[in-house]
């Protein structure tokens, strides 16, 4: 199998011209508008300078449109390797499809891809953080209560599976109840507004779980601007806000991620792969549990 693996890196290394000199990698990130994608673009610009290899960055700024174009326009460049973090794992389908025909490897970051053929997926566990999440915040409100969900972009692997994580976890306890799911696609203001909306909808809520630190800090601002007190806030990333809402006493916890090592890793199998190491289909990347030290 390694043997075959090794095989499958060198035709990748074959169907891209003037390896040898310097490989020019891209790198299509979801959004830059948001710390934690920035640090994964700087992770990945420090493996790259490490390694001598060039890499092109490219916010798709949250358009699947746009991620469609950043991508076509790294195969047009006839760039060595492309790695994708997806806005939307299906609509980033056709164009993996298209790198897989001009010859070019894809890897995706933290997000997967519904389609296509991808040497390696580079990401946390997103089940297992939402399932964290959901233990932990069924445990600090006491088993019982009333708890929203604030979900990411739809079509993304990252909200489906901190969803499934979250959700399945939270079935086990029979005294808590989920009584609002919706979606504040991983942006601060929306989920500011999408909660206040469900703050004046439900008049008890005993906890909040995110699908990442944006939406979570909004969450936050928007029950201490209604002067709802009493809710446990629990979210997703890491990111410094997040992190400092949590020593603040504001967010009850945060999955800890570690994008700036999704990044580096990404580049560095990159690199491995076109020297003909064979790859894992998904290297995991740890998690941990941020709370109040």
């Amino acid at each position: 199998m390694k043997k075959m693996m090794a095989a499958f890196a060198v035709l990748w290394l074959m169907a891209v011209p003037a390896l040898a000199d310097q490989p020019v990698l891209g790198l299509v990130v979801s959004t830059l508008n948001n710390p934690f994608f920035v640090s994964l673009k700087q992770g990945a610009e420090e493996a790259a300078a490490k390694a001598q290899v060039s890499l092109v960055v490219l916010d798709a700024q949250d358009d699947s449109a746009k991620m469609t174009a950043a991508i076509e326009d790294l195969i047009q460049k006839k760039v060595a390797v492309i790695l994708v973090n997806p806005t939307d794992s299906d609509a980033v389908t056709p164009s993996i499809m298209k790198a897989n025909e001009a010859g070019i490897p894809i890897f995706t970051i933290d997000r997967g891809a519904s389609g296509g053929k991808v040497v390696c997926h580079i990401a946390s566990d997103n089940v297992a953080g939402g399932k964290m999440a959901a233990e932990f915040l069924a445990e600090a409100i006491g088993h019982k209560g009333n708890v929203v969900e604030l979900m990411g972009i739809p079509g993304t692997s990252a909200a489906r599976d901190r969803g499934k994580g979250f959700n399945d976890a939270i079935a086990a306890f029979a005294d808590v109840k989920i009584v609002a799911a919706q979606a504040a696609d991983f942006n601060r203001d929306k989920g500011l507004k999408v909660f206040e909306n469900i703050l004046q909808a439900q008049p008890e809520i005993t906890g909040v779980f995110a699908h990442n630190d944006e939406m979570i800090l909004g969450a936050v601002a928007a029950a201490e601007a209604a002067g709802r007190t009493g809710i446990v806030f629990v979210g997703f990333d890491a990111v410094d806000d997040a992190v400092k809402a949590v020593q603040e006493g504001k967010l009850a916890a945060t999955v800890a991620q570690q994008p700036a090592l999704m990044g580096s890793t990404g580049v560095e199998k990159a690199v491995a792969f076109l020297g003909g190491a064979s790859l894992p289909e998904f290297i995991p990347v740890d998690l941990k549990l941020v709370v109040k030290e």
